[in-house]
């Protein structure tokens, strides 16, 4: 076996190649660069081995690794991806204090040549870049509703200085009526010198939804009264905040209709649990990569950073303890904004976090043991291609 430890880089990669049999490095570190050219060249300096003998590891990292990952895939080449807390403690554990790039290639080797039962790395494979733009689409639905979050909060410190009674006067906030209105006047001075004849246009919306009892008329009498301040930067403010979280919630619209497609097309068993979306279903399937990668339930919930942290030392053995947080938080949020309509709308897991409840177990505990029994049942259906059914599970 012929072991290839890639160091990753922006511009240049390092590569190095050893025998796993008797340790004598065939190639010294070289570099060849993140280029159509600098690929060729790497293949030049493997391919004098059958494609089997060869095993290829690289450090699991930022986002530099994809394009020669993908690469070297399409060529089927049997590459292992590898945590850089473990190249690092490999590392120190060999007595290095010295890092470099070439340096780094040969630890990579030695960490492939492990002989222990569980590998220090995990191998990869093509599937893992079929679901790839799937992830990046719900990780960039998350950072956008993030975004959208931290804008409506300063929309709402605005709001709160030049009309404190406006929420007040919707049964909730961020409708077409209260953003048209607050986009259009942006505060209760402006609303209260308005012409009532234009005020009454931005209550004129058409579409579905409620019609609210708020009138223009309502408004008007009431930012008379307000005791808001004036102020023209928080006006300002206002209009281009919301301008800012329309434009956000346009391209929301248009990422979540993309990640419906894509999972009317892979058409998951998944989706047919009750309470999970298009989206939560999507964004945990993209985050694992290939479930079957896991040889058992236990192993996506350890994945997923959502298993209890066990700790013991002697005699002592703690009772309590936060789950391990290791793993993608993007799986991790998904799974904990899941799980409430999944609670809502099935009964088994409702009768199973209250049982957890009346065990003393707090709100969020209760939580984590309903998102590990729903990973279970996930981890099912999907292995074997059947849809849920909430009477099995009774």
């Amino acid at each position: 076996m012929k072991l290839v430890g890639i160091d990753i880089g922006k511009h240049k990669h390092f590569v190095s190649i050893v025998d796993k049999l008797t340790g004598e490095i065939i190639l010294q570190p070289v570099a060849f660069s993140n280029n159509a050219q600098g690929f060729e060249f790497l293949i030049s300096q493997i391919a004098l081995y059958p494609v089997d003998s060869v095993l290829i590891g690289m450090e699991d990292t930022g986002h530099y690794h994809f394009a020669l990952l993908r690469f070297l895939l399409q060529k089927n080449y049997n590459v292992a991806l590898i945590n850089p807390k473990t190249t690092d403690l490999n590392r120190r554990m060999d007595g290095g204090i010295t890092k470099n790039d070439k340096l780094d290639t040969l630890n990579i080797c030695d960490i492939l040549s492990s002989n222990k039962l569980k590998k220090p790395y995990r191998l990869t494979s093509s599937k893992k870049f079929d679901l790839y733009e799937q992830k990046q689409l719900t990780r960039l639905h998350h950072s956008l509703k993030e975004q959208i979050n931290v804008l409506s909060n300063r929309l709402q410190k605005c709001i709160d200085l030049v009309f404190p009674e406006y929420n007040a006067l919707f049964k909730s906030k961020y409708g077409k009526v209260y953003m048209s209105i607050l986009k259009q006047f942006g505060s209760a001075k402006a609303i209260a010198q308005a012409d009532i004849r234009t005020l009454r246009k931005c209550f004129d919306i058409t579409g579905r939804g409620n019609r609210i009892s708020l009138t223009a008329e309502k408004l008007k009498e009431s930012a008379k009264t307000s005791v808001g301040i004036s102020s023209l930067a928080d006006e300002m403010q206002i209009k281009h905040l919301i301008a800012h979280i329309e434009l956000l919630n346009d391209q929301l619209k248009e990422i979540d209709k993309k990640i419906e497609e894509f999972s009317t097309d892979l058409n998951s068993p998944i989706i047919s649990v009750p309470g999970i979306s298009h989206f939560s279903g999507t964004s945990i399937l993209a985050e694992y990569g290939d479930i079957f990668n896991y040889s058992k339930p236990s192993k996506i919930i350890k994945a997923a950073g959502v298993a209890p942290f066990h700790y013991e030392s002697s005699q002592y053995e703690a009772k309590h303890s936060a789950i391990t947080k290791q793993g993608s938080s993007y799986l991790r949020k998904t799974l904990y904004q899941v799980i409430v309509p999944v609670i809502r709308f099935n009964k088994v897991f409702k009768d199973y976090y209250d049982l957890k409840r009346s065990q003393g177990k707090s709100h969020r505990c209760a939580q984590g043991h309903c998102i590990r029994k729903l990973l279970r049942v996930i981890y099912h259906l999907v292995t074997t291609n059947q849809q849920f059914d909430a009477s099995l599970l009774r």
